[in-house]
């Protein structure tokens, strides 16, 4: 655990970096072959919609004490009152077999809970039914699909206000159809039965990833403010040092909500059996689960791949450039002096015409001594004071006083 909180603070302080803005492409192709996937489930096996948004008839056999092949059991006394029906059969707890199927007369369904009940040894009257009409499920539908319409338009204009851009408010969408369609891909592909706790769940996901994404945004726009403001860092490096910054707390946000949500639909699934719990733990876990992944790798890398071509951020970011193309020359050239200094340090002795005697110059004629010590002072590099190069003879005199 201290290693993956040092990883935090390397991160943070930018010590370290992995470019996920950089490598979005790569992260769109995941997000696109997830998507298809999705899709071919949803079209292809379309989702396992409930009693309560098609119809039927519910029943309810509890105080079983044998539950020995309770599914053919149960299958085969409803194919022989109702053939040609559709009919789940699963188990509630320890003691409770529940049985679904398509419409039923109030006779057919009478008879059929004495049949239940004499296949599993039980009283007539601890075998319950109740008949579930569709219109029930399709206004739930229907009030769902208003109130995700009215969440969208709202989460729209207030993110177009916060961030005073409208590209920001679409890359946050983006993220959230993302969300909610993979979601509803993995209902398709495992064939998991869509309740109205279900949607409830869809909603509440919505909830959680725009949520989460408009934190690593907020700190996107701190960023690229002072990135702004200091010029040293083009957008792309300032919203990708945001992510770096902000993938730990989002990893750990995201665990500690996928935690209890896990145990509960652990204990659903092995203990207490289908409900409305285990509905709703299955939208929140895969729900938040890739909330997480598209606000670090899908939400920001839109972003910095729509606001790329704006005249602002163009201007911006070949001033960095530049910027930096010129401390490089800078840094090359002094680099290149003192590669030229330890090349003179290492050519050793001077050669035998280099130590030649020089030739006769006449007197008066050639430069002063205190000059030629200037000038070998600073052929060797060093910066000497005009004082000290015309040597202390030439100094000027103080005058004595009388």
């Amino acid at each position: 655990m201290s290693r993956f909180s040092q990883l935090g603070n390397d991160l943070y302080s930018g010590k370290k970096s992995y470019d996920i803005v950089g490598r979005r492409n790569r992260f769109y192709l995941i997000s696109l072959v997830l998507t298809v996937v999705s899709l071919v489930g949803l079209l292809g096996l379309g989702l396992n919609f409930g009693i309560e948004f098609r119809g039927g008839t519910e029943l309810r056999v509890s105080a079983v004490q044998d539950m020995d092949g309770y599914e053919s059991r149960a299958g085969d006394v409803v194919d022989a009152a109702a053939p040609g029906e559709t009919t789940t059969v699963t188990r509630i707890g320890d003691d409770t077999v529940r049985v679904q199927t398509g419409e039923m007369e109030d006779l057919e369904a009478e008879e059929l809970r004495a049949d239940l009940a004499e296949e599993f040894g039980v009283p007539v009257e601890s075998v319950t039914s109740s008949l579930v009409g569709p219109s029930w499920g399709e206004t739930v539908t229907q009030r769902a699909l208003i109130a995700l319409g009215v969440f969208l338009a709202l989460v729209t204009v207030v993110l177009s206000l916060y961030f005073r851009t409208w590209k920001m408010a679409v890359a946050a969408l983006v993220a959230l159809v993302h969300d909610v369609l993979f979601t509803l891909g993995i209902y398709a592909l495992i064939g998991i039965e869509v309740s109205p706790a279900s949607v409830i769940g869809f909603l509440t996901i919505l909830g959680y990833s725009i949520y989460d994404t408009i934190v690593v945004f907020d700190k996107v726009r701190e960023n690229t403010d002072h990135a702004f403001d200091t010029r040293r860092m083009t957008y792309a490096e300032a919203a990708n040092l945001a992510v770096n910054q902000t993938i730990v707390r989002s990893i750990n946000t995201s665990i500690v909500a996928l935690l209890p949500v896990a145990v509960i639909l652990l204990v659903g699934i092995t203990l207490i059996g289908p409900g409305t719990l285990v509905d709703l733990s299955w939208a929140l876990f895969i729900g938040i689960a890739v909330g997480t992944y598209s606000s670090i790798f899908i939400a920001t890398p839109l972003l910095v791949h729509l606001r790329q071509g704006e005249a602002e951020i163009k201007k911006h970011d070949s001033s960095v450039t530049r910027r930096a193309e010129r401390a490089a020359r800078r840094s090359g050239g002094a680099a290149g002096a003192e590669t030229h200094t330890e090349a003179d340090t290492v050519l050793g002795p001077p050669s035998v015409a280099d130590e030649a005697e020089p030739a006769q110059v006449p007197a008066g004629t050639g430069p002063r001594p205190s000059e030629t010590e200037g000038a070998q002072a600073r052929a060797q590099g060093r910066q000497l004071h005009p004082y000290a190069q015309r040597g202390p003879r030439n100094q000027p005199r103080r005058k004595r006083r009388g």
